[in-house]
């Protein structure tokens, strides 16, 4: 098969250490030069992207396709999914199976997703495991699955498969001595559940209280908890997921500030973007914003705006079931409708409209959505970059775009977006993955099953 050659000429190219006009030539999968003034003669496709920012393909580390919760199925699987990601400008996701049955083996949701994502990912794709219990089983597969490049595991403070403190720190030291990292879901269990029971005792069991019965205290503690722990099993690689919160944020300066090794923080376009506020909606709006941890406050998001320099990554947690499907479960019991929000497809656009206005430089933007979430989890330098070697996943932005944010013009299946009539300036224009143009002026071109799923390297 002849290797195509594509030329992206004229356009203001965010590399690791520079931000310039420059071209861009691809041979094939790869990007094999970046300098000025490349010459045109043998390219098979030219793009013009004068005017227009130059990035790496975007980097989603969590994400939540084809869950099963066990009352209900997401909406979005690995194609239509991947689809919105990549309209969205972004290249690779790495994906939270859910739970599987109790008792399983660690690589049972592995293999249950490599089967369901397999012929049908348009981006490529990673897996995280997700950690139920813990025993001598579950220690050596994490090393036979770290060698078959899943290298960072999930766990959980609370829902029906919650580790114990004993197991979190047994993990933890195992995670140390593979290399390998440990994503945690930090609430307190405790906590929620008698608050719970309070509101479900004084008859306020609605949707507006969702954020009243998980406070950010809950969450905290248990981001504190992790981080201690962590430090305890000699600084072992943790990954915070969705921190929420600014008293969260907190604890994360303070290891930091104690020097603590070898932990990461995400937060995600949700909490910077909307806030408490929503449950109040009227009609089963607030249906749309059950997730956990719940929305926060105002004051909440500027600390997390403000903060960003101690985060790492921005993933979207997108985890999409239709309007219907959580109104219809919330007929008698808010509980019942099924934990997530959809924006895989939102999260670059809504983070370049903040360069656009200055919250954010460029280069942090880059950061927090493509070369940070590739290093920490071993796709780098093949994913988050543009550089020689690495692969063509390049995203070109028109600033100079105005779009309002509907479902009508989004991909996902939720029918809904959290995001509904925001305006942002600037928006993802084409979307290349490994060389080829899979999106371009909001049409998609790409096809089914041409994602590879990416095995990743150890943490080093």
């Amino acid at each position: 098969m002849q290797i195509k050659k594509l030329l992206i000429t004229n356009g203001f190219v965010v590399t690791e250490n520079t931000e310039t006009i420059c071209d861009i030539l691809c041979e094939g999968e790869k990007i094999v030069k970046i300098e000025k003034n490349i010459k045109h003669s043998g390219a098979d496709e030219i793009i013009d992207a004068a005017g227009k920012i130059v990035i790496p393909g975007g980097v989603d580390v969590h994400t939540h396709l084809s869950i099963d919760t066990g009352t209900a199925v997401s909406c979005d699987d690995f194609f239509s999914g991947t689809v919105a990601a990549a309209c969205g400008g972004t290249t690779s996701i790495i994906d939270h199976p859910g739970f599987g049955p109790a008792g399983c083996e660690l690589d049972h949701q592995i293999d249950v997703y490599h089967l369901i994502a397999d012929g049908m990912a348009v981006i490529d794709y990673g897996f995280h495991g997700v950690i139920q219990h813990v025993d001598e089983n579950v220690f050596a597969m994490m090393e036979t699955l770290a060698e078959q490049g899943i290298t960072s595991f999930k766990l959980y403070l609370t829902y029906d498969f919650k580790l114990s403190d004993a197991d979190v720190f047994k993990i933890l030291r195992r995670a140390k001595e593979l290399g390998v990292i440990i994503a945690a879901h930090p609430e307190n269990d405790g906590m929620i559940n008698i608050m719970r029971n309070e509101y479900i005792a004084a008859g306020k069991f609605t949707a507006e209280n969702h954020n009243l019965m998980r406070p950010a205290v809950c969450e905290a503690e248990a981001v504190n908890r992790m981080l201690l722990f962590a430090h305890a099993a000699g600084d072992a690689p943790l990954y915070i997921v969705h921190l929420s919160c600014a008293l969260g944020l907190e604890f994360v300066n303070a290891a930091r500030l104690r020097n603590q090794k070898n932990f990461w923080v995400e937060t995600c376009p949700q909490y910077l973007f909307l806030d408490e506020g929503l449950y109040s909606r009227p009609d089963n709006e607030s249906l749309k914003y059950i997730i956990c941890p719940p929305l926060r406050s105002p004051a909440d998001a500027v600390v997390l705006w403000e903060g960003l320099d101690s985060i790492d990554t921005i993933g979207t947690d997108h985890c999409a079931f239709s309007f219907e499907t959580k109104k219809m479960a919330n007929k008698d019991d808010f509980s019942k409708c099924p934990n997530g929000v959809p924006g895989i497809e939102e999260r670059i656009p809504l983070l370049y409209d903040a360069v656009s206005k200055n919250k954010i430089s460029l280069r942090r933007f880059t950061d927090l959505c493509c070369t940070n979430p590739a290093k920490i989890f071993g796709l780098y330098p093949q994913k988050g970059i543009l550089a020689p070697g690495s692969d063509a996943d390049i995203v070109i932005i028109d600033p100079n775009i105005q779009k309002t944010l509907s479902h009508k013009n989004l991909r996902s299946n939720a029918g809904y977006s959290a995001y509904e009539g925001f305006t942002v300036q600037g928006y993802p224009v084409c979307t290349i993955a490994r060389g080829k143009v899979i999106v371009e002026e909001g049409k998609f071109l790409g096809e089914a099953g041409r994602g590879k799923f990416l095995r990743r390297k150890k943490y080093e």
